[in-house]
């Protein structure tokens, strides 16, 4: 594992570079708005994805290496990422399929640079699909476009009792729902196991 401080018109980004020997792929994931890259359902994702033969990358934003929990605008969340992926395809990911994504807000990032990035899929932990509604407020709209506007083969791995809701399966879009809440901590196991039955499957398997 290797940190890369990579430099972005909005801070400077962290990348944990975990490469595998014989790389088949590479997977870039990014954290939520309030959370890091420990959360325990990205830690287990890249640790499958890393046993199957996939290089991972976990992505901080500037704003969460700046020591800020409050979350960029998106267009910024948009471009430093996608500044972090154009260095990390030119460098340590070179020459691999590439699979974006991430939990949450991340989620949201990966499905609206997807195809800027070039990715081959897009793995999507706990999306927030419609902000629960405030007392007295207007609903909230859905982020259900971001998803839809995804042109690769996306999964999504929801929990049962998340209080953002249940995205839509598609011909392109793969839903799986596992014990838990929008934390995903409920059942790791399972979540792990989604994704790595969908790389194996999607990406990892000889055309």
């Amino acid at each position: 594992m290797k940190t890369l401080e990579i430099d972005t018109p909005y801070g400077t980004a962290n990348a944990h570079v975990n490469e595998a020997d014989e790389a088949r792929a590479a997977l870039v994931l990014g954290h939520g708005a309030g959370g890091g890259v420990q959360a325990k359902d990205l830690v287990a994702v890249a640790n499958v994805a890393h046993a199957a033969g996939v290089s991972v990358v976990l992505v901080e934003q500037p704003y969460r290496v700046a020591g800020r929990r409050s979350p960029a605008p998106a267009h910024q969340l948009d471009t430093a990422w996608t500044v972090v992926i154009d260095h990390l395809v030119a460098g340590e990911l070179h020459n691999l399929s590439l699979v974006v994504g991430g939990r949450s807000s991340g989620a949201r990032v990966a499905c609206r640079t997807a195809e800027a990035v070039g990715a081959a899929g897009v793995i999507c932990l706990a999306f927030p699909l419609l902000p629960p509604r405030r007392s007295g407020a207007k609903p909230a709209q859905s982020r259900l476009p971001e998803l839809d506007a995804v042109t690769v083969p996306t999964l999504v791995v929801q929990g049962t009792r998340d209080p953002f809701g249940l995205p839509p399966p598609t011909q392109r879009r793969e839903v799986v729902q596992v014990a838990g809440d929008h934390s995903l901590r409920t059942d790791l196991g399972a979540v792990s196991e989604a994704v790595r039955a969908w790389l194996n499957r999607v990406i990892l398997e000889p055309r």
